[in-house]
């Protein structure tokens, strides 16, 4: 089940302004709150891509090494290893 928190935050000056101009009849948001949850689904987004392309970049080296290179690893050794 999902829960709602409510938080409080201040801006001053700049940050205030180009929110504002964000929200409203002049911008592109109905309100802060919508335009607040916008942003952090995308900044989700841009931190769920950048754990994938890491993998995606450490799946690729892996694949590129030779197979005699290989070694048999249980999965607690890669967790331990990866902790590390």
């Amino acid at each position: 089940m999902s829960r709602t928190t409510t938080m409080t935050v201040r801006l001053g000056g700049a940050l205030s302004d180009f929110v504002s101009a964000n929200v409203g009849d002049d911008g592109s948001y109905e309100n802060v709150s919508e335009y607040i949850r916008d942003l952090i689904r995308r900044d989700k987004e841009r931190a769920e891509q950048v754990a994938f392309n890491r993998l995606k970049a450490e799946l690729t080296h892996a694949f590129a090494a030779p197979e005699d290179t290989y070694q048999p690893l249980t999965a607690a050794e890669v967790i331990a290893r990866n902790r590390a």
